[in-house]
């Protein structure tokens, strides 16, 4: 077959196949005598595979150590593979369906209730009233909601959830409101290491912990890449300092 019928064959545009042939993930098949290429069903079950790991969100360089794996492999294997992954591509779309028609069946439709039940709680915990910081902070963890996948947000529900109850929530208000009053400071501010100092001593370990892991993980950190383009540098050296004494207490 031909680029074009590949390309349509596998549901990616002839440019992506080049693309591909260019970073080396799919090989290019030896020219005919007429100049033009002659795909087989192997380059199209390889196409597939690459096509599906990148809708996962596997990088390029990844994808290729997949692939490796993959040589030597049955073609018959390597499509029983993919065909599992679109059965459980199909239980996540049914899942996601199932809670959209919960949602709509509803007379009021909660903001928060978007997000798998369990974190949607949470977020309704926060303290935001009159506080920008809070803001920011529950819009932040709205998002990682809305693009985790169900368990993921519910382990990370259950990470949160310990903030929100006992002393810890009763702070909560106040941790805000000193985190606001950072908006103008410098980050040398003698506020900022006792702010962070207090939370390190009434957030629960397991939080400080993962902020702490986070913010050195370069697959998460984007999401205080985020918060932080938002906070001042006070406000932002707080976040930091937190995650410091967190991993230096371990």
């Amino acid at each position: 077959m031909r680029i074009g019928e590949l390309a349509a064959l596998v549901g990616v545009s002839t440019r992506t196949v080049r693309h591909y042939h260019h970073t080396g993930l799919l090989p290019e098949p030896v020219r005919l005598s007429n100049g033009y290429r002659e795909y087989r069903l192997a380059d199209a079950v390889r196409l597939a595979r690459v096509r599906r790991l990148t809708e996962l969100g596997l990088s390029l360089d990844e994808i290729a150590d997949v692939l490796a794996d993959d040589a030597g492999r049955e073609i018959r294997e390597v499509l029983a593979e993919l065909d599992a992954d679109l059965a459980r591509q199909q239980r996540v779309l049914a899942e996601r369906r199932a809670r959209l028609a919960e949602l709509l069946a509803a007379d009021r439709i909660d903001p928060d209730a978007t997000a798998v039940p369990e974190f949607a709680e949470v977020l309704r915990g926060l303290p935001v009233a009159g506080s920008r910081f809070a803001e920011l902070d529950r819009d932040l963890l709205a998002l990682a909601a809305a693009t985790a996948g169900p368990g993921q947000a519910a382990e990370f529900a259950d990470l949160l959830r310990p903030a929100l109850t006992g002393a810890a929530a009763d702070r909560l208000p106040e941790l805000y409101r000193r985190l606001d009053e950072l908006a103008d400071a410098d980050p040398a501010d003698a506020r900022v290491a006792a702010l962070a100092a207090e939370l390190v001593e009434i957030l629960p370990a397991r939080l400080t912990g993962a902020l702490a892991d986070g913010l050195h993980d370069p697959g998460q950190a984007r999401w205080f890449d985020a918060l932080s383009a938002e906070l001042s540098v006070a406000q932002s050296a707080v976040i930091r300092t937190v995650g410091a004494l967190a991993r230096d207490r371990r």
